[in-house]
Order: C-alpha cells, then structure tokens, then sequence
C-alpha cells in the first residue's frame, strides 16, 4: 500500500473578514471566518487561499465549484451544504458536522478529515487522491461512480456506505472501527480489509457471488 500523502498546511498570520456576505467568483486570500453564519449565501466558484474557516454555519450555503487551497476548515457545521464540483486540496477538515452536504464531482487531494460526523455525503462521481479520514463518522456516505486513490479511514464509522461502481487504488480499510456495505462490496478490488473485516462481510461477499450460507 502507498502512503497517503498528508497535507503540510501553514497558515500565514490572518486577517479576520469584515467583509459582509460571500460573493460569487470571489477570491479570499489569507482570511479568517470565524463564528460566521453562512446560511443561503452563494459563493460559488470563489477561491479560497491560505484561509481559516472557524465555527461557521453552513446551512443550504452554496459553495458549488470553490476552490479551497492550503486551508482549515475548523467544527463546520451545516444541512444541505452544496460543494459540488468544489475543489480541496491541502486541506484539513477538523470536527465538522454536516449533514447531506453535496460533493458530487468535487475533487479531494491531500485533504484530512479529522473527527465530527457527516451524514449522508453524496461523494458520487468524485475524486479524492492522497485523502485520510480519521476518528470520524460517515452515515450513509455515497461513494457511488467515485475514484478512491490512497484514501484511509482511520478508526472511522462507515455505516451502510455505497460503493457502487467505485474504482479504488491502494484504499485501506483496514483501520476502520466499523465497515458496513450496503452496495458496492464487488467494488473492492483495489483495497485492503482485515482478516476481522472479512468475516464482517463474509454475508456480503456470498451474497454478491449467490452463495446461499444457512
């Protein structure tokens, strides 16, 4: 197995945002957000650089095709956020708590996702390469037509994850507390599970292949 590739995110000295409401297309450079409400704004395609994301709400924000680079995301939290098309890279994500957030199509790489709970992610069509996941829980996550490349789930909860039609490359289950398939176990090809794990999902596997176990 590769190493997954960890971002090295070194924050310059920031300047807290006094800007009002985030802009379409805008472009934030060296900023902290702190204890921002977020709610229904639209900042689609902005560009986030070097940036701090404290504590906002992120409820039905509209973040569709922004670029977040060499930057925190720090106990987000918000339903229904929109980053689909969006791109992460030398990001950590730290503590969030969202729900139904949109990332079809969005691109991850070296991005950390550390503790928090995310329920039902939609990650379909999505590339993540060189992404760990840690102490976290995913409810439902959609993996669904996604490109896995050197992703880690650490002592994470999957709970009734699809993986349906997924590709995956060097993909490590093995530290995962929990590992529960609910479509997609023939979609494995790629990673790697523990002896424990297998037995997990030894019902899974002969339910794919038709074997009948009484």
């Amino acid at each position: 197995m590769r190493a997954v590739r960890r971002p090295e995110v070194r924050l310059p000295a920031l300047t807290t945002y006094d800007g009002g409401e985030l802009e379409a297309e805008g472009d934030y450079d060296g900023l902290e957000f702190a204890d921002a409400d977020w709610a229904r704004q639209s900042a689609r395609g902005a560009h986030f650089m070097d940036c701090a994301v404290r504590r906002c709400g992120l409820d039905e924000t509209g973040l569709g095709r922004a670029r977040f680079v060499d930057s925190v995301l720090s106990g987000v939290r918000g339903v229904g956020t929109d980053l689909s098309g969006a791109t992460l890279r030398d990001v950590e994500v730290s503590e969030a708590r969202l729900g139904g957030v949109q990332l079809h199509g969005a691109v991850l790489e070296r991005v950390v996702v550390r503790g928090g709970k995310i329920d039902f992610p939609n990650l379909r069509m999505a590339k993540l390469r060189d992404v760990a996941f840690e102490g976290c829980v995913l409810i439902e996550a959609d993996f669904a037509g996604a490109e896995l490349e050197r992703v880690t789930f650490d002592d994470c909860t999957l709970t009734r994850v699809d993986f349906s039609q997924a590709r995956m490359t060097d993909v490590d289950l093995r530290g995962a507390a929990v590992v529960d398939i609910a479509r997609g176990i023939d979609r494995l090809s790629g990673a790697v599970i523990s002896a424990a794990q297998l037995m997990d999902l030894a019902p899974a596997f002969a339910a794919q292949i038709g074997v009948r176990v009484e």
